[in-house]
């Protein structure tokens, strides 16, 4: 096989799976509508289940509405035949999984779990299965064709199920006004779980270490303080102690291109008036998005008096791995 029909298969696989999910927006109707407003309703939990591929898609749906707010697990089939039917409850709801409609495992789990009064939702690839009318609410993911040019391994249809259980969590994460601060208390863990939990106020610099000058600071005071804090800069406050603005090493580097004669300088003289400035309740990734959008290294917290309390920089929020991947 030539490199030019290794790309054209590979090609034809995404764009016979893309018409897939592409397809399928025609199967979001009514019967969508039932499936979301019955797990939403529910006191219990989503229970998927599904054999082979289809076990493994069921699986990651679990993980998926796990993480934006709806209670989930997965219950082999086959064990849940043998003792594992006692993990559910009459208040939770089942999802089916299977392609052909007519899994023989799914066949013989199905009159169990309407014997508990347990709620029932099909994902099939077969209209005309049995199955479906044994489930009172069906999700169609039949596919066209499988990618497969053998049309045996499940590739279109995984893909298409995969899609319908995004399109659930979505539509549930949205009906239950799933919050960033939610998602996060399920995410502690990672850059993901710092981005949208960790605050300004628990990474900044701030009591003695901020550096911080009175207006009329001589320029050596100016120096001392901000090589003693370390911070390549300094915030200027007025007599109440409200910040006037800052200078940066940056701003004493340009002002040295330009004149030696800087001895009688203060620092409302050389000072960066309305610098950008941030409140300690907001999430840390946000004062990276500030310092990555206006192209700066340190940003000053202020209080509600616009006085400074802390100091945040650009390297310590790098450090935490808070930045996009």
């Amino acid at each position: 096989m030539t490199d030019k029909n290794i790309i054209s298969n590979g090609k034809k696989v995404i764009r016979i799976e893309a018409e897939a999910v592409s397809n399928l927006e025609k199967s979001i109707d009514e019967n969508f509508v039932k499936a979301v407003e019955t797990i939403y309703n529910s006191k219990g939990r989503v229970v998927l289940t599904g054999v082979g591929k289809s076990g493994l898609v069921a699986r990651k749906i679990v993980a998926t509405l796990n993480s934006t707010g709806t209670a989930a697990i997965y219950l082999h089939p086959t064990d849940a035949l043998h003792g594992d039917l006692g993990m559910v409850r009459k208040d939770d709801v089942a999802i089916i999984i299977s392609k052909s409609g007519t899994t023989e495992e799914l066949v013989k789990l199905i009159p169990m779990l309407k014997r508990m009064e347990i709620k029932l939702i099909a994902m099939s690839g077969n209209k005309t299965s049995s199955f479906n009318r044994d489930c009172g609410i069906v999700l169609d993911i039949s596919v066209k064709e499988e990618a497969c040019p053998l049309d045996l391994a499940p590739t279109s249809s995984t893909t298409a199920t995969l899609a319908m259980g995004d399109a659930l969590a979505v539509a549930l994460l949205e009906k239950r006004e799933f919050s960033v601060e939610k998602f996060a208390r399920l995410h502690p863990g990672g850059s993901l779980g710092k981005r949208l939990s960790l605050k300004i106020d628990e990474i900044m610099v701030k009591n003695e270490q901020v550096p911080i000058v009175a207006q009329d600071a001589p320029m050596k005071d100016i120096i001392i303080e901000m090589t003693g804090k370390r911070l390549g800069m300094t915030c200027v406050v007025d007599t109440n102690g409200v910040l006037s603005g800052i200078i940066t090493d940056g701003d004493l580097r340009r002002l040295l291109e330009k004149t030696m004669e800087i001895k009688e300088l203060k620092a409302k003289d050389i000072l960066t008036s309305d610098p950008k400035v941030t409140s300690k309740d907001y999430l840390a990734s946000f004062a990276l998005q500030t310092m990555e959008t206006y192209k700066i290294t340190s940003l000053v917290v202020v209080d509600v008096e616009k006085k400074p309390e802390g100091i945040v920089h650009l390297h310590d929020l790098l450090n935490l791995g808070l930045q996009s991947r």
